[in-house]
């Protein structure tokens, strides 16, 4: 079958980065990805380059980082949690439903464009999964700083096929 998640993102002309790769003397006692009965938990991913490390600009957005910068650093974060899901799954096709997505965004003081940044996330997952499928209840939240300094970090909740 050609009409897979897998397919869709050669497609698009999309690759997937290698896994996240942890800068030198950090340690995070976290699992990515948990995965309980039909429902997986992804815990915040960011942006990645094609090698598996964070991905540049970093700093906040309206700041240092464009709004249009913010929005390619959400769908490099949906490619990042896309990574994350095919090596724990194997095939992205077992995905049922995007349940849930909560995305922050490190936003200079004053800055309120939360939800076109995050809008770069839900698109990519929605072009490769379909609306009805990639369509998930969603938050756009603003923080003050982030892991790293990265622009934006993305949590979510999807749901297997049974």
């Amino acid at each position: 079958m050609t009409d897979t998640p897998e397919h869709r993102l050669e497609t698009l002309g999309l690759s997937l980065p290698k896994p996240f790769q942890l800068p030198a003397g950090r340690v995070v006692p976290l699992s990515f990805i948990r995965i309980v009965g039909q429902d997986v938990y992804l815990s915040g991913h960011g942006a990645l380059n094609p090698d598996g490390s964070v991905a540049e600009p970093l700093g906040q957005v309206g700041g240092a980082v464009s709004l249009e910068q913010g929005v390619e650093a959400a769908r490099l974060t949906a490619l990042a949690m896309l990574r994350t899901l095919k090596d724990e799954l194997g095939d992205l096709s077992r995905i049922d439903q995007w349940v849930r997505v909560f995305g922050m965004v490190n936003a200079a003081p004053g800055f309120a464009g939360h939800t076109p940044v995050i809008n770069g996330f839900s698109q990519l997952i929605c072009d490769v999964f379909g609306h009805d499928c990639g369509a998930a209840a969603r938050s756009a939240v603003g923080m003050s700083s982030l892991p790293m300094n990265m622009p934006v970090e993305v949590e979510a909740q999807i749901r297997l096929k049974s």
